[in-house]
This record gives structure tokens, C-alpha cells and sequence, in this order.
């Protein structure tokens, strides 16, 4: 029974056309399926991932058109990351943005990792990160995530260097996304919010059993603590971080626009989500009934700061209900919802795809 990593992560978007556009010909993310919400089925929820729709490479979207603007704090996510192999698809991704149009910051050097920073149409922080170099940098592998490590004060000085940081980039236009760009392997990690981290690492790493990987501080607050957790030796699609932040000075976060609803952690089958159910009960948790979202099956819980965790299975998969070279062309309702079809498509605005 164990948590083998990240699964997905749900936004709320303003407008699923322009959220559309952004993650597939901007990111060059594969649009997996067109749906509703379950739960407010006059609403998408739309998906993308990698070619073959694998958990830890999916990022899914409410459209709440109407919804106020969303903001990160205590209870929220901050960003989420994506990964890429190596510094120079890093660099090429950070011209290609900025090309576009689009404000990029960084490169930073995050001593595990190097990352970029941009944003969504609706302010959604994201982050491209680096492999490597990993977690064995300041500790033994066999040790990682068993001491304080402080950032090392002569990065902080780098990562002050704004002119430096800012001249930093691919020397020539990238059009199109090369093979060293591709962000296919999904994510990097999720980053979130809470106001104690021991109260985090006993929800990660005590209740969940997902091992701690890092003790450090935020590097671009080193006052404060930043934690990291995931599977096995911490590969990248596994990976949960938090920055403990005090709720005397710090906003809780507001679900919306921009803003994360919930990330889900994979399990492999019915059956381990069943037994991770009653150990959440168990230990005082709410969790909700098992959910059918016909793709996987879902319940729900909270952290410790009200943060809503998914915990999915694996399967069956997006091509349970259409094949694998279709995915994403036309709306899909699961059975219960077939019935409304036509009522459903006449609120939805439809979808111009691209090739």
C-alpha cells in the first residue's frame, strides 16, 4: 500500500478556449479529453497530458467563467512544475516565452534543480525545472531529507543578479518545441502552503508514508521553511513541496481563477485506495465516498491546512471510452450524464481544436 506519486493537478481557468490555446500550442501539452465537471456538468473540465495520458504528466481545468479571481496563500497552491531534461532546453524554452510574449523569470539556480517562471492567461504560477542535478548534491543518497540543509549563500548572491539572470537565454529564435524541450515526462513537482510544517511532514511523510527528500529554506526567503517530499529516491512527477508561512502575516488561499482546486497523488488500483481510505478515516480524517470520475476512481481529503488532496488510481485511463488516437476531439459525458447530452451542449461553448 503506497502512494506511487503525483497524478494530476485541477485549476480554474476563465475561459477554456484561450486555456486551450495556451497549453497545447503554447506548451505544446496534448489536449486528452473534453468533459464535463461531474459534480457541475454545465461546466468543461478539460484535460492534457503527455501522448498517452499518464498520471503525473495530467494538468485538468474547471471553466468558471464566472468565478472571482484566485490567489495562493495558507491552504492553497503556490505553482506547479514541469520538467525538462536539461539546461539548454531550459534556456530554449525561456526565448520561445519570451517570443511570445510572455514575462519569464529566471533562470534561478535552485541548487536540486534550475527553473524558469512564468504565467498562465489566468495568473496560474508555472515553473520548468531541470532533472537535475537531484537531491544527492548536499547529502548522501542514503540520507537525503534527514538534516537541515541551508541554501548555499553564494547561490542567493546568483539568483540576486537580475542583469545577469536577464541576459541569460537561447541565442536564437525556437519557433517550434525540439526534442530537448518536450515536456512530455510531465511534472517536476507541485508547491504549496502551509502555515506548520511538522504538521505537513506528519500528513506526507507519517500518514501518507511518502518520504521526505529535502530540509532547506525558501531561496528566495530564507527565513522560512521549505520542505520536499516523494517516492523512492524523489524523481521528478512524485515530488511535494511546501513553504511554511506564518498565518499572522500570510493570506489563507482563495479558490478561483488561477488558482489550484485540488492535486491528486496516484495509487495503483480500487483496491490500495480502499485500504488508504480506512487508514485516512482512521486517523480522523475526512474523506469523501469513493468517486467515479470513469477514468479513475477518487476520493478526497484535506492537509493539514484545508488543502483539497486527491487520491486517484491509476487506471483505467482516458482511452476507456474512445481510442487512444482520438482523444480529446469530441465531448465525452459519462453514462449518467448521456442522457442530457443535448442540454449540455447547448450551455458549453464549443471547441476550436487545432491540429
Amino acid at each position: 500500500m503506497s502512494i506511487q506519486g503525483i497524478h494530476h493537478i485541477t485549476l480554474v481557468s476563465a475561459n477554456a478556449q484561450r486555456t486551450l490555446d495556451f497549453y497545447t500550442g503554447v506548451l505544446g501539452q496534448r489536449l486528452l479529453k473534453q468533459t464535463v465537471n461531474f459534480d457541475d456538468p454545465g461546466s468543461y473540465h478539460l484535460y492534457f497530458g503527455n501522448q498517452r495520458g499518464e498520471p503525473a504528466s495530467l494538468i485538468t481545468f474547471f471553466e468558471w467563467a464566472r468565478a472571482p479571481r484566485g490567489h495562493w496563500g495558507i491552504g492553497g497552491t503556490h505553482h506547479f512544475a514541469l520538467a525538462v531534461e536539461t539546461r539548454a532546453g531550459l534556456l530554449k524554452w525561456k526565448r520561445r516565452l519570451a517570443d511570445l510574449g510572455l514575462a519569464v523569470e529566471g533562470p534561478l539556480d535552485r541548487h536540486y534543480f534550475t527553473s524558469i517562471y512564468f504565467n498562465d492567461p489566468d495568473g496560474v504560477i508555472i515553473e520548468i525545472a531541470t532533472r537535475g542535478p537531484g537531491w544527492a548534491v548536499d547529502e548522501s543518497p542514503d540520507a537525503i531529507g534527514t538534516a537541515f540543509r541551508a541554501p548555499p549563500a553564494d547561490m542567493l548572491v546568483r539568483n540576486r543578479d537580475e542583469a545577469r539572470i536577464t541576459a541569460e537565454t537561447w541565442p536564437e529564435p525556437v519557433p517550434e518545441i525540439t526534442p530537448d524541450m518536450a515536456l512530455g515526462a510531465g511534472m517536476h513537482h507541485i508547491t504549496a502552503i502551509g502555515a506548520d510544517i511538522g504538521q505537513t511532514d506528519a500528513f506526507f511523510g507519517e500518514l501518507l508514508g511518502m518520504r521526505r527528500l529535502k530540509m532547506t529554506a525558501n531561496f528566495d526567503d530564507p527565513n522560512s521553511a521549505h520542505w520536499y517530499w516523494g517516492v523512492g529516491d524523489g524523481q521528478p512527477g512524485t515530488i511535494i513541496t511546501y513553504f511554511e508561512r506564518n498565518p499572522s502575516t500570510t493570506r489563507r488561499a482563495q479558490i478561483g481563477t488561477g488558482q489550484t482546486h485540488h492535486y491528486a497523488l496516484a495509487v495503483a488500483d480500487e483496491a490500495t485506495q480502499l485500504e488508504w481510505r480506512e487508514k485516512l478515516l482512521e486517523a480522523g480524517k475526512r474523506v469523501s465516498p469513493v468517486m467515479d470520475r470513469i477514468y479513475f476512481k477518487s476520493i478526497y481529503t484535506s492537509d493539514p491546512d484545508g488543502h483539497i488532496v486527491e487520491i486517484a488510481t491509476a487506471g483505467p485511463g482516458f482511452a476507456s471510452d474512445e481510442p487512444l488516437e482520438a482523444l480529446g476531439h469530441k465531448l465525452m459525458l459519462p453514462p449518467w450524464l448521456e442522457q442530457h447530452r443535448d442540454q449540455i451542449e447547448g450551455v458549453l461553448t464549443p471547441l476550436e481544436l487545432h491540429s
